[in-house]
């Protein structure tokens, strides 16, 4: 790693208080491609904050950040209530589910106004915690009247719900015996960024796959996931794709996958060893009408070689944070025709109808 240059410049003095900083150095520092590959600030004298002085540093921090996503609203078990406020969007340093990775997540999509298939993730979710042995802090229906009016503060008709289960605060051992209760947190997203249906590239994955007792859990563990999704952008790709020990397709580091093959049958690998993805199981339920339709032939779970998903006539993504998207390239093989294909399309389609529907077994109303 070479120094590209040492200087001051983008170095933003509101973050510093007088008197404070005796020497300072901004350092830019570039891979051997010459590609930025990070900034830092060398400080030699670190000043001590009081209460209100910190937070206001918060409040700077994120009127200063401008990203794809707005936070606009969070609910804590620690404070017990929720907040509109990003600057006081925090969890403890000590709960353990940030030092030592003893958590679950889950998402839900908000569709104008409705929780999508709230009830289906909040399964998921729960069972994750048993599987990390997190006993929740409260009953289902709580959990769920939580989210709901957390949404319903926000006043977000369009975006993500995302809730965690932690072991809780307490201390900074690895075991949880001495965490005071366990915590809950949700946030509610606003993504900036419109449906893409573009079709993308994906690449096959050299980052481990986790072990199926892992996988098959939805916890914050996400190092495999980011570094996965890392390799694959640093090659100009959208994601890596899993194999799993014996060789079969798995899934994405976020997404699970499916193929249309040549025969026209919808084939999703098996979900033994991997995620139960909710978005992809009701992609299975929706493309039943196809079949009815006669532009699919089947829709079948199998173990899908390597070779086999990359001769298949079409290949899509899955996942609530994408929806249904293409793919048309695995790593140097065209999929299909090298274009998006009709069938991922029309899943798309009837995947937003089914959001929009608002129909009882789908989605859960938002009292605003």
């Amino acid at each position: 790693m070479q120094v590209c240059r040492n200087s001051l410049q983008g170095l933003d003095h509101r973050f510093l208080p007088r008197g404070s900083i005796i020497k300072m150095k901004a350092v830019t520092n570039c891979n051997q491609s010459g590609r930025l590959a990070y900034s830092r600030t060398e400080i030699s004298d670190v000043p001590v904050l009081s209460y209100s002085e910190a937070i206001e540093k918060l409040k700077s921090f994120r009127e200063k950040l401008k990203g794809k996503q707005q936070f606009l609203a969070m609910y804590s078990s620690i404070f017990g209530g929720i907040t509109t406020d990003p600057a006081a969007m925090v969890i403890p340093m000590d709960d353990h589910m940030v030092h030592r990775g003893h958590g679950v997540f889950d998402t839900t999509t908000i569709m104008d106004g409705y929780l999508y298939e709230l009830d289906q993730h909040l399964e998921r979710f729960l069972r994750s915690a048993s599987m990390a042995k997190i006993n929740p802090p409260f009953d289902r229906g709580s959990i769920q009247r939580i989210l709901i009016q957390t949404v319903s503060a926000s006043k977000c008709r369009n975006g993500s719900l995302r809730y965690w289960l932690s072991a809780g605060p307490g201390d900074f051992e690895l075991s949880p015996s001495g965490c005071h209760q366990p915590g809950l947190y949700a946030i509610v997203i606003q993504n900036l960024s419109p449906i893409n249906f573009r079709g993308v590239r994906v690449v096959t994955s050299s980052v481990p796959i986790k072990p199926p007792q892992f996988a098959t859990t939805k916890s914050v563990n996400y190092l495999p996931n980011v570094l996965s999704k890392m390799e694959a952008e640093e090659v100009g790709a959208f994601v890596g794709i899993w194999l799993d020990g014996d060789g079969f397709v798995a899934e994405g580091p976020s997404m699970n996958v499916a193929f249309v093959s040549k025969e026209k049958e919808l084939i999703m690998p098996q979900s033994d060893k991997i995620l139960s993805g909710c978005t992809a199981k009701r992609v299975l339920t929706l493309a039943e009408c196809l079949v009815r339709e006669g532009k699919l032939r089947g829709i079948r779970m199998k173990n899908v070689t390597l070779e086999e998903g990359k001769n298949a006539d079409e290949m899509m993504l899955l996942g609530s944070g994408i929806l249904v998207r293409p793919v048309v390239q695995w790593d140097e093989q065209i999929i299909g025709c090298g274009k998006e294909g009709l069938i991922t399309q029309t899943l798309l389609n009837l995947v937003i109808e089914d959001m929009k529907s608002a129909l009882p077994t789908v989605g859960t109303p938002v009292p605003y």
